[in-house]
């Protein structure tokens, strides 16, 4: 059984792949299944929600980084 289930979301996984209806499975703090996800100790319904799962906010107030970090 996997920590948590977020279903009923709509995934936006980054990649630039559609965006696309699919269930998120949570497991130790980590992403272990996306689409068919089983039982989990705790579910959250995403519906009408963007789920955006392993996003990284690179969030800084100075435009310098922008230009400095080449990983931006």
């Amino acid at each position: 059984m996997i920590d948590l289930a977020i279903r009923g979301g709509t995934v936006v996984d980054g990649t630039g792949a559609p965006r696309r209806a699919a269930d998120v499975g949570i497991h130790g703090g980590a992403i272990v299944a996306l689409g068919d996800v089983p039982a989990a100790t705790r579910e959250v319904d995403a519906t009408g929600h963007i789920v955006a799962p392993g996003f990284v906010d690179i969030h800084s107030h100075s435009a310098l980084t922008l230009l400095a970090d080449p990983r931006v």
